[in-house]
């Protein structure tokens, strides 16, 4: 297991970067191997080979990351994309809760189904109560986009059971910095380009054996065939049998940069990435007068944008979300990133109410 120092020394930011929320920083390893396949492809060396093995890599290195075994793993792209095989896979009628203001990708594809399953919203506070019998599925992101917020798990996790209900957990905004196990779930679904500062196109839909034949493969292609190059051609389908009948059609460049900017993860302490994070963060927070959050992600109201401004204006490189500015702490933010966020945000006002 490699140490945080030695992670952190991958990567070579600007300063003021706090925008891993948004977008994660391509460590030099991830850059410098697509530079690499570019130069291959421009001279018409084009290695499949390669891609090949960069998807078993990505993938191996993501069920390390997230506690499960690669059988268990699916490779895909976007979230919407992969959440839209859960929302197509229930009956007529279904019964779905989410979280108000959850991000889109989670809860579009089931509001696009809204004519035949039944869906509802309620606060992140009120997930776990409002999981009851007769809920058929809870889907919802472990860590909020909006506010950085880390939801009650445990307690969503054991409501649903208690009800019969599946789950669906978005771990686009945790994996990377919060440890996270995948195998809890009946469903989770991740973008690597944030907080796994993947390139983006690379994704991870993970399914629980106990809940495969109840999620349709409808966006079956040669990938998910049970030997690819051996079932690419029709009329026969024959699926793989573990969770990769549910894999699309890798997009190569992504997954090159997605074996090494996941093994970089993968074979780091997550626990010590989030020590660092939301150190960094609740070290801001005690700045502006807040308690701590305990998440590596500060979300503060901005209604003007006039906070969004300050930051930027000092070198920061921010988010503004939902009438919100978003900080975000990851591997290579320091003390420093702290000190010139603080520092602007306390021009535009001082302290904050909590």
């Amino acid at each position: 297991m490699r140490s945080l120092d030695e992670l952190r020394a991958d990567f070579d930011p600007a300063p003021g970067y706090l925008n891993a929320a948004t977008a994660g920083v391509a460590p030099r390893r991830t850059t410098q191997a697509i530079r690499d396949d570019l130069d291959r492809w421009g001279s018409g060396r084009l290695d499949v080979p390669r891609y090949e093995a960069a998807v078993r890599e990505a993938r191996a290195s993501f069920a390390q990351l997230v506690g499960v075994d690669p059988a268990r793993v699916a490779i895909g792209s976007q979230v919407s994309a992969m959440t839209s095989l859960v929302a197509g896979s229930l009956p007529d009628g279904a019964r779905v809760v989410c979280v108000d203001g959850d991000f889109t990708s989670v809860v579009f594809p089931f509001l696009a189904q809204g004519d035949r399953i039944r869906v509802e919203h309620v606060p992140p506070a009120g997930l776990a109560d409002a999981i009851v019998p007769g809920v058929d599925l809870v889907a919802y992101a472990l860590v909020q986009s909006a506010t950085g917020e880390v939801l009650d798990d445990e307690a969503v996790v054991a409501a649903a059971r208690s009800a019969g209900a599946r789950t669906l957990c978005d771990l686009t905004q945790a994996a990377g910095w919060l440890p996270v196990d995948a195998g809890r779930y009946d469903v989770s679904v991740t973008a690597a380009y944030k907080w796994l500062c993947a390139p983006r196109g690379a994704g991870f839909l993970t399914v629980r054996e106990e809940a495969q034949d109840a999620l349709r493969p409808a966006q079956a292609g040669w990938y998910a065939g049970d030997d690819p190059w051996a079932s690419c051609y029709g009329p026969a389908m024959h699926l793989a049998s573990d969770a990769r009948r549910y894999d699309v059609s890798p997009a190569w460049q992504a997954w090159l940069g997605a074996a090494e900017s996941l093994d970089a993860f993968a074979t780091t302490d997550t626990a010590a990435v989030r020590a660092h994070g939301a150190g960094l963060a609740d070290t801001l927070r005690a700045g502006l007068g807040l308690e701590p959050g305990g998440s590596a992600v500060v979300s503060l109201a901005d209604p003007d944008g006039s906070r969004l401004a300050a930051l930027e204006a000092a070198g920061c490189r921010v988010a503004g979300r939902a009438g919100r500015v978003r900080l975000a702490f990851h591997v290579w933010n320091d003390e420093e990133d702290v000190a010139r966020a603080l520092g602007a945000l306390t021009r535009t006002g001082g302290a904050l109410p909590a």
